[in-house]
């Protein structure tokens, strides 16, 4: 049957578009971007436009960005177009009126549009009324429910709204000023929205419909986030207490009988580090492993860059090496740091070659985390320390040239320009001779803002993590030296005498070279550091909240 006799088919009815369009309304959760469900964090990955609803959106976007650009999952390296619908050109909040019409905008567009809501879209969210105004419009839309405030934020509290013996629990939007609050009389707990500057007077009607005054109160505000706060109380005090606390919105307040569980069952707040303001000063490519490992033990990284990575200026000795490694002109291959590898891949890519060129050529690399790099590009490292994960732990366990067993007597060594000469050094020694390539420089980066090189010199950061000699060089020489109050952490020895060499305390050295023992061995030091203050019965402090006059630096003397 030919195209001009065919029967022309029936519409289908509701036909799915065959582009991109409509919206997608994703609730964020409380703050906390570990909360979001695997279907929100796959449309901000591949959404075109996000509508966001608060100014920590624009944060979450990129935490979810960053971390799916970091694991190869991200679908595209495009940004996303940020529109603002929640506050107006003038900064005030938009009506939801105003939200559904740049919503409806938007969905008009033939992209990938997602709507992010706090917490639940159809949870004390404006959700239902841009769904409705997106219906009305005939354009498709989905939903994408998300952890609402009203159990996450008291969970993260260490308090549940429900036991065995207190089943019944009411949640009251306090914004509305004609609530009857003699209707919450007899209820067991009751959790609030948006009560902080009207709490003393709820109070004084709780009690006056018959609570008791010593009823248990909790208010927690940005609850699930690092900065989270919660203060318990009565409802005779917690006017009071919440001004002494100078709590403010977005805040969650529970009152009943459960709050006394959070005496056991508080989890969060008493994280190692929980609260630590921590200084990153990393390259901005590395730093994003060390600082999701900060904020699950409770701490708040702050990354500075310090240390840019740029290619050598004098590119033909690293394409003379490469067109060597085709050749065959080397015997092995070593790897000192993750950078070296991407140098050479970067190089291998821009020739047009791939890892069979390294069929018979030993790889060796510094250690696990080099390694894994390796690994990533398909290729399997032949030597790696079987001690310490340093340059030295690499010549320990490298073989002697033996000419009967060799038959190529080089090695390739692709590093920064900055290293040092030991390994080059251990190498001839060893019988071999060594191409000692800058594969690329490592430069320092320009200052930070005024208001970081202020925290850093007057103790607004409660810790310092140092992953190697030049972060501590480059983080004094373009913000100057941290405070004396500042906790000191670094990677190894070699770090630590630098550290001392321009002044620096170290208080925390890693067991081995690895950022991830690195950032558990400050939470130790937390952990150890709040258990002796509960026992000498002081209250729990950062070391930003006291600057003990005794502290001093080492001297050079000393």
């Amino acid at each position: 049957m030919t195209r001009a006799t065919t029967a022309k088919a029936a519409p289908t009815p509701a036909s799915p578009p065959a582009r991109p369009g409509g919206v997608a309304f994703v609730g964020t959760g409380p703050g906390d971007p570990d909360l979001l469900t695997v279907r929100a964090v796959r449309l901000i990955e591949e959404a075109d436009v996000i509508i966001t609803e608060e100014p920590g959106h624009a944060a979450l976007v990129d935490v979810v960005r960053a971390r799916a650009a970091a694991t190869g999952e991200l679908a595209s390296d495009s940004v996303p177009e940020l529109v603002d619908g929640g506050f107006g050109e003038d900064g005030q909040p938009l009506t939801h009126a105003a939200r559904s019409k740049v919503v409806v905008k938007q969905a008009k567009r033939p992209q990938r549009v997602v709507r992010l809501l706090a917490g639940d879209p159809f949870l004390y969210a404006s959700g239902p009324e841009e769904a409705q105004a997106v219906a009305k419009a005939g354009l498709p839309f989905e939903i994408v429910p998300g952890v609402s405030s009203v159990g996450a934020v008291p969970a993260y509290a260490g308090i549940p709204l429900t036991t065995k013996d207190h089943r019944e629990v009411a949640v009251v939007t306090c914004s509305d000023k004609a609530v009857d609050w003699s209707r919450y009389a007899e209820t067991p707990t009751l959790v609030l929205l948006s009560a902080v500057g009207q709490i003393g007077e709820i109070a004084k009607a709780l009690i006056a419909v018959g609570r008791s005054p010593q009823t248990p109160v909790a208010m927690t505000r940005v609850g699930t986030t690092t900065e989270q706060q919660t203060i318990t109380s009565t409802l005779e005090r917690i006017a009071a207490d919440a001004r002494t606390a100078r709590m403010t919105p977005p805040a969650i307040t529970v009152i009943g009988a459960v709050v006394d569980l959070r005496d056991k069952l508080s989890w969060f707040e008493t994280k190692p580090l929980f609260g630590w303001r921590v200084l990153v000063p990393r390259t901005k490519e590395q730093s994003a492993s060390l600082s999701n490992r900060l904020r699950e033990f409770g701490g708040v990284p702050e990354e500075v860059p310090t240390i840019s990575v740029e290619p050598p200026r004098n590119p033909q000795q690293m394409d003379k090496a490469v067109r060597g490694l085709v050749e065959g002109r080397y015997e092995w291959i070593a790897f000192t740091s993750i950078n070296a590898v991407k140098a050479v891949r970067e190089k291998f890519e821009e020739y047009g070659l791939d890892a069979r060129a390294f069929s018979g050529l030993k790889i060796a690399a510094v250690g696990d985390k080099t390694a894994q790099a390796i690994a990533d590009w398909g290729l399997r490292a032949d030597l790696t320390p079987s001690g310490e994960q340093s340059a030295a732990g690499l010549l320990a366990d490298w073989p002697e040239y033996d000419e009967q067993l060799d038959p190529i007597n080089r090695v390739f060594l692709p590093r920064a320009d900055i290293a040092t000469e030991n390994l080059v050094a251990g190498l001839i020694d060893l019988g071999w001779e060594c191409d000692d390539v800058t594969a690329y420089r490592t430069v320092r980066a320009a200052p930070p803002p005024a208001p970081t090189r202020d925290a850093i010199k007057t103790g607004k950061f409660d810790a310092v993590v140092f992953t190697s000699s030049s972060t501590v060089r480059n983080l004094v020489g373009i913000a100057g030296k941290p405070h004396p109050s500042t906790i000191i952490a670094v990677i190894g020895p070699a770090t630590a005498k630098t550290a001392e060499e321009h002044g620096l305390r170290v208080d925390v050295m890693a067991p081995a070279p690895d950022v991830e023992l690195l950032v558990e061995a400050l939470a130790g030091f937390g952990a150890s550091r709040r258990v002796a203050m509960l026992e000498a019965g002081d209250p729990v402090t950062k070391p930003s909240d006291r600057k003990p006059s005794a502290r001093r630096r080492k001297t050079a003397s000393e």
